[in-house]
C-alpha cells in the first residue's frame, strides 16, 4: 500500500505510550552490562534471580536491543515484583503485543484500562480480541475509544466498519467509512475496504466500482490490484483481469502473486475474494496499515498492528513477509528468521520467505546452511534470478569473487533480452570479476551495466575510478566519477572516488577537498579515512595525515591494509605508494 511521505511524522504523532516499547536509557544500559545480563530469552532459573529493579533494567536494555521477547519477560518478572506500578504495566503490556503474545496482551489490556480507560493501544487491542469472538459490539465500543490521532482514526473507524459487517449491517459498515473524512490517501485504504465488504455483501456492481476507483488511485498498490482482478475473474471478466495483472507485471515483474492469480485465470479459475469475513477482513487492514508504517518509520506501532493482524490471520503470507522485514529493518535478524519459517508451504510467497532467510541466516554468521539452502532452491528451479542474486550477494560478501562471479553467470545466462533492471547483475558480476583479478571480463561487464543503464552512478563511480586507478582513460574516467558525484552528491563512497581520483592524478590539494567532504559523509569507513590521510601527507600536512592513519588504523580495517597503515604510522607515506595502488583494496560498491 502506497502512503505520503508526510506518514513518518503522522506516525510519531499517534505512536503515544507505543513508543515506550524502546525507551533508551543509558544508566540502565550500564547496570545490566554490569550485571551481565543478555537480551536472550531469559530462562524462568535466570529470572528468579533477578530483583523487580533488576528485571526492570534488563527489560530496559533488552528494549534498546529491539528484543521484544526478552524485554516483554523481564517486563512480566518486574511486574510481579511490583504488581501495583502503572509504568511497569504499560511497559509490560506493549512488550507483550510486540512479541505478539495477543491473549497476554489482552489481559494485561484490561488491567491498562482500570488505570486509563482511554488508552488507545489497550483499547485496539481489546477491540481486536473481541472481534475475534465475534464480539462485535464490544469490538466497536472499543475501536471507537482508540480514536485520536490521523492513523488510529483510519484503522478504527475501518476496523468498526468490519465489526459492523460482522455483526450483519454491510450498510451501516460502508456508511460509516463513506463519512470518515482525513488526509488524501485515506481514499486508497476507504475505497478498499468498502469493496471488500461490499463484494462480501453481495452487492458486486458497487464493490466492483470501489474496486476500479481505489485501483486508479495507485496502479502499483498489489492488494488493490488483487482485490479488483479477483472481483472481474468473478464477474465475467477474465481478460480484463489478466489485463489489469499484465499491467502490473510490466510496472513490478514477477510477484510471485501475481504470476499465480495470472496462471489460475490462464487455467479456467476465478479467484477468490481477498477476503472471506469479518476478521480477515480487519487483519487485511492491520497488515496494510502496519506494512505501510513499518516502511515509513513507524516501527513501533507498524510492529504492532502486523502482531495483530497475526492474531487474527495466523498464516497471512503478506503480514509474515512484513514483519519479517520489519525485523529486519531493526536489525534483529534472529526474530526474521523465525518469522520466515512460519511462511505457509502452500504460499506463492514461501519461496520468496526461504531466499530472505537464507540471507538472515548469512547475517547471523550461518554461512554453509545458508549457502545450503540457496543451492537446494536453485536444484529445484536453476533459473531462479532471485536465489542467484541473493547466493551472489552472499558469496560478495564473504569474499569468494571467483564463486560469485560464476553463479551470476549463471543468472545472465538466463537472461535472453537484457532490459534495464538487468543492469544490477552485470554490475555484480562486474565487481567480482574485478576483485578476482579478472580485469577484461569486469570492464565488460561494467560496459553492458552503462548500456542497459546509462549514467547508473555506481556504476559510472566504479568503472571510473578503476579506469583511473589503472593509469588508463583518465579523462573519461574523471567525467564518469564527477556525473556520479553530480546525482550522489551526500554517497561518501562515491565522494570519495572523486578525492581518489584527483590524487591518481597528482592533484592533491583537490583531493584533500573531496576526500574531507567523504569523511565528513562517512566517517567510520577505514578507508576513506586512509585516503585523506595519504593526501594530506602529499600536500605536507604530516601531523593531520598520522591523526588520520591513525583513525583509520582504529576503524577496524581489512587486514592487510592493516598492514600498510602501521607501515605509514612508522614511516611515513612511500614514494610511488597509494593506500589504493593494491588491487585487494576496497573498490567503491563493494558494501552494494
Amino acid at each position: 500500500m502506497i502512503v505520503p511521505t508526510s506518514f513518518r511524522c503522522l506516525a510519531g504523532v499517534v505512536l503515544g505510550a507505543a513508543t515506550l516499547l524502546w525507551p533508551v536509557g543509558v544508566s540502565a544500559q550500564g547496570a545490566v552490562q554490569d550485571a551481565q545480563i543478555s537480551t536472550h530469552q531469559p530462562t524462568a532459573q535466570e529470572l528468579s534471580r533477578l530483583s523487580a529493579s533488576g528485571s526492570y533494567l534488563a527489560a530496559r536494555h533488552a528494549g534498546t536491543q529491539r528484543d521484544a521477547g526478552a524485554a516483554a519477560a523481564y517486563y512480566r518478572a518486574a511486574l510481579r515484583g511490583d504488581p501495583k506500578n502503572a509504568e511497569l504495566l504499560e511497559r509490560a503490556f506493549l512488550s507483550v503485543l510486540a512479541e505478539g503474545d495477543v491473549e497476554e496482551a489482552v489481559r494485561l489490556a484490561d488491567q491498562v484500562i482500570r488505570l486509563d480507560k482511554n488508552d488507545r493501544i489497550a483499547r485496539l487491542v481489546i477491540g481486536v480480541h473481541a472481534l475475534k469472538q465475534k464480539k462485535y459490539v464490544v469490538a466497536k465500543t472499543n475501536f471507537a475509544q482508540s480514536i485520536r490521532g490521523p492513523i488510529t482514526d483510519l484503522a478504527a473507524t475501518l476496523l468498526a466498519g468490519w465489526a459492523s459487517y460482522g455483526a450483519g449491517d454491510a450498510k451501516g459498515a460502508v456508511e460509516s467509512i463513506d463519512k470518515l473524512q482525513g488526509a488524501e490517501w485515506y481514499a486508497l485504504f476507504k475505497d478498499l475496504h468498502a469493496g471488500l465488504i461490499l463484494d462480501l455483501s453481495g452487492n458486486k456492481k458497487e464493490a466492483g466500482k470501489r474496486f476500479d476507483r481505489a485501483q486508479k488511485l495507485d496502479a502499483t498498490a498489489l492488494r488493490l490490484v488483487e482485490a479488483h482482478g479477483s472481483w472481474l475473474s468473478r464477474n465475467g471478466q477474465k481478460d480484463a483481469a489478466l489485463k489489469l495483472f499484465k499491467a502490473f507485471d510490466a510496472q513490478l515483474p514477477r510477484h510471485p502473486l501475481i504470476v499465480a492469480d495470472m496462471d489460475n485465470i490462464n487455467n479456467g479459475k476465478q479467484l477468490p475474494p481477498l477476503v472471506v469475513d469479518a476478521q480477515a477482513g480487519a487483519a487485511e487492514l492491520l497488515y496494510g496499515l502496519g506494512a505501510a508504517l513499518g516502511r515509513r518509520g513507524g516501527e513501533d506501532l507498524g510492529l504492532v498492528y502486523l502482531q495483530l493482524a497475526l492474531y487474527l490471520a495466523p498464516n497471512q503470507p503478506l503480514a509474515l513477509l512484513s514483519l519479517a522485514d520489519l525485523y529486519e529493518q531493526v536489525k534483529n535478524p534472529q526474530l526474521a528468521i523465525k518469522i520466515y519459517e512460519r511462511m505457509p508451504q502452500s504460499s506463492p510467497l514461501r519461496r520468496n520467505a526461504d531466499i530472505q532467510l537464507a540471507v538472515n541466516l548469512d547475517t547471523i554468521e550461518k554461512t554453509d546452511e545458508a549457502k545450503q539452502r540457496l543451492n537446494k532452491l536453485l536444484t529445484e528451479r536453476p533459473d531462479d534470478i532471485d536465489a542467484i542474486m541473493a547466493l551472489g550477494s552472499i558469496l560478495r560478501g564473504r569474499k569468494a569473487f571467483e564463486e560469485c562471479a560464476q553463479v551470476y553467470g549463471k543468472g545472465v545466462a538466463t537472461i535472453a533480452n537484457p532490459d534495464r533492471p538487468n543492469w544490477l547483475i552485470f554490475y555484480f558480476r562486474g565487481i567480482c570479476n574485478e576483485r578476482a583479478k579478472k580485469w577484461d571480463a569486469a570492464e565488460g561487464d561494467l560496459k553492458q551495466a552503462l548500456k542497459l543503464y546509462p549514467d547508473q552512478p555506481h556504476v559510472l563511480n566504479y568503472l571510473g575510478y578503476s579506469w583511473i586507478d589503472q593509469g588508463i582513460n583518465l579523462d573519461e574516467g574523471m567525467r564518469m566519477i564527477r556525473r556520479a558525484v553530480e546525482q550522489r552528491p551526500d554517497d561518501g563512497y562515491i565522494v570519495d572516488s572523486l578525492g581518489w581520483a584527483h590524487y591518481r592524478l597528482g592533484n592533491y590539494d583537490e583531493a584533500v577537498k573531496h576526500l574531507e567532504r567523504a569523511v565528513e559523509l562517512k566517517p567510520d569507513d577505514p578507508t576513506i579515512n586512509d585516503h585523506l590521510g595519504d593526501a594530506y601527507w602529499k600536500t605536507g600536512r604530516l601531523i593531520e595525515a598520522e591523526f588520520q592513519w591513525s583513525h583509520a588504523r582504529d576503524l577496524k580495517p581489512e587486514p592487510e591494509e592493516l598492514v600498510k597503515i602501521k607501515q605509514k604510522l612508522a614511516a611515513g607515506l612511500p614514494e610511488e605508494t597509494s593506500s589504493a595502488s593494491n588491487s585487494q583494496k576496497k573498490k567503491p560498491g563493494d558494501g552494494g
